[in-house]
């Protein structure tokens, strides 16, 4: 459910005792979904999407128990009945459709990019396209016109049975099939819907109310052996949904505040023309994530790329992000013959620590303590 705010649209639901993060707009991020027993999100706001039904599934489902519901009873209550229960069952199914979904304009804007991303690569077996997210509000737009259409039906009908059964049986029939034209008019809606609820249901889980210190650079500089040394040794994996590469999240804590380290392996590890749109769109999310970006690079060219082409990379980091961007250069112990803002070597445990307390300073996040300091 929504986390209350106040009047200036600050979270208020703490996260490990502390305020959410300020981002680099200068705007608070806002925590939309609570988790029960954790003071952050939850995993993100399109886990608990119900499986949308396609239009047969529907349709049977309403018309096989209306015939139960006729069976029950006998003449004008029999169709009656039959009419109610086809049709509320078709229109509230309709209607939880379009209201499990969240509210776009209120996701956080990682989310409501990276779900833009996701679902403008999916289509509905392999052949209608779902769209951006734009598509999607139509989507649910025309499932909302069809159920409203169906409470219609129902209503100009009920006040048509009279006294003639077979009237009332006639009726009852043209119902049924206004009702079913009506659902198959949004088959392709539901089923661009049901897609994109399975596409986005496996997005990684990451927290944007949390300070992220993104990770960035070329294969096989030491990004996940970063990673890996200074978080949890279970650090989250996920696959994105758009790509065959994979997320990876650790976590560390500092003074009660948990951080998250993301690698991003198929994303930030190559220059931006060799990015497909999805692809840039997904980087565009990680703009409004990351409170720090690490870019890590090897001096030693041991990761098979010149270091005029890491540097690059870099330099568009810097102008795509607005957050902190540190030049981190790893395995030091074998070269060093490059500018950068921290020299470590991971395999060496060489100010690896170091990195990650100069990536802390740079996100710059004061907690909000209920006391002032004496």
């Amino acid at each position: 459910m929504p986390v209350p705010s106040d009047a200036s649209g600050k979270c208020l639901v703490a996260v490990s005792g502390f305020h959410c993060p300020r981002v680099a707009d200068g705007h608070e991020r806002t925590a939309l979904y609570a988790r029960p027993g954790y003071g952050g999100a939850m995993a993100h706001p399109f886990e608990d999407l119900p499986t949308t039904p396609t239009a047969e599934e529907l349709l049977d489902k309403a018309f096989s128990r209306a015939s139960r519901a006729g069976r029950a009873k006998q003449g004008f209550d029999a169709q009656t009945s039959m009419l109610q229960t086809a049709t509320n069952i078709v229109s509230d199914n309709l209607e939880n459709v379009v209201t499990a979904w969240p509210d776009f304009d209120r996701l956080d804007p990682f989310y409501r990019e990276l779900a833009d991303a996701v679902v403008a690569s999916h289509t509905v077996d392999g052949d209608l396209d779902i769209g951006g997210v734009d598509a999607l509000r139509q989507h649910l737009s025309e499932v909302g016109w069809a159920s409203r259409k169906v409470d219609e039906i129902r209503d100009e009908y009920q006040g048509r049975f009279f006294d003639d059964i077979d009237v009332a049986v006639k009726l009852r029939k043209q119902a049924f099939a206004r009702v079913a034209d009506i659902v198959e008019e949004v088959e392709d809606d539901l089923a661009a819907l049901g897609a994109a609820r399975d596409a986005l249901k496996t997005l990684p889980d990451i927290r944007p109310d949390e300070p992220a210190i993104v990770v960035a650079g070329y294969p096989n500089v030491g990004k996940s052996s970063f990673v890996n040394s200074v978080t949890n040794a279970s650090n989250e994996t996920a696959s994105y949904p758009f790509t065959t590469t994979e997320i990876r999240v650790g976590h560390y804590e500092h003074q009660r505040l948990r951080y998250q380290l993301v690698d991003t392996p198929g994303l930030l590890d190559r220059p931006p023309e060799e990015r497909n749109d999805v692809e840039s769109q997904a980087v565009s999310a990680l703009e409004h994530l990351a409170d720090c970006v690490l870019v890590v690079v090897d001096a030693s060219g041991e990761c098979g790329y010149p270091i005029d082409a890491q540097l690059a990379l870099r330099d568009s980091l810097v102008d795509q992000f607005d957050a902190p961007v540190l030049t981190v250069c790893n395995k030091a112990d074998r070269s060093r013959d490059v500018e950068a803002d921290h020299y470590m070597s991971v395999t060496e445990g060489e100010n690896v620590s170091g990195v990650l307390e100069a990536a802390i300073e740079a996100v710059g996040y004061d907690p909000d303590l209920p006391f002032d300091a004496e």
